[in-house]
């Protein structure tokens, strides 16, 4: 079986990559953007005529929420016409697609977690490029599996953990919000879950259900909270 995964080199792609040495059975694909332009429509046709995977996990995302204010063009290339593309030819080479997406394709002024019935109502240009990026896989392919998830973390890549460790061994003090809450998210938790999904899949084809689904780890916190617990963690 032949895995396609986008964004190798980011928290999800390289939690994946860690733990694919799993399954040995299994041929992985990883690309970054060095090895596949999914923003190039004849990169991903000749990718996917030549390759033929049978799945495909799209883990590649613009994930700068301010600096995509800013910068509408990149976010949107990446977030909503790469998904597009990979759902497109995932269809014709009869591919599954799983794509990644976030809980900024709602506006986070809910008192109770989202669920996948939810109305969407992005606030920003990162979570409106993301809602595209949904919207395009099910024009394209009505077969695609999106999962929303939220705060990501790993011992991979830029995020929230490593840069409040990193401020705090530069600074005696750090401001935090406590006004704005949500579910941290470890990314190596959620690759699991990515490869148990392709794993039940391959055993019976009838076992993989398109659809939206929401993944996250258990509990919630603020940012405030969440930082909290990061500085305890040993060093």
């Amino acid at each position: 079986m032949k895995i396609l995964i986008t964004g190798a080199n980011g928290q999800l792609g390289s939690e994946i990559k860690l733990l694919s040495r799993e399954f040995p059975d299994w041929q992985f694909l990883f690309t970054d953007v060095d090895e596949l332009n999914i923003t190039n429509e004849n990169e991903v046709k000749d990718f996917f005529q030549h390759e033929k995977p049978d799945f495909v996990i799209n883990c590649a995302a613009y994930t700068a929420v301010d600096k995509a204010e800013n910068d509408i063009e990149a976010a949107e290339k990446i977030n909503a016409l790469a998904p597009k593309l990979l759902a497109k030819y995932a269809y014709i080479t009869g591919s599954k697609i799983i794509h990644i997406s976030t809980d900024y394709v709602f506006n986070g002024e809910a008192h109770v977690p989202y669920s996948e019935e939810d109305k969407v109502n992005p606030a920003g240009i990162y979570g409106k490029s993301k809602l595209q990026g949904e919207i395009n896989c099910f024009e394209e392919n009505s077969d695609s599996l999106v999962i929303r998830t939220s705060w990501l973390y790993s011992t991979f890549g830029n995020n929230f953990v490593k840069t409040m460790l990193r401020l705090a061994g530069e600074r005696d003090k750090l401001n935090v919000v406590f006004d704005q809450v949500g579910t941290p998210t470890n990314a190596a938790d959620l690759a699991v879950a990515i490869l148990s999904v392709i794993q039940i899949s391959a055993k019976d084809k009838g076992k993989f259900v398109p659809g939206i689904y929401h993944y996250s780890n258990e509990g919630v916190a603020s940012w405030y909270d969440f930082a909290k617990a990061i500085l305890k963690l040993p060093t």
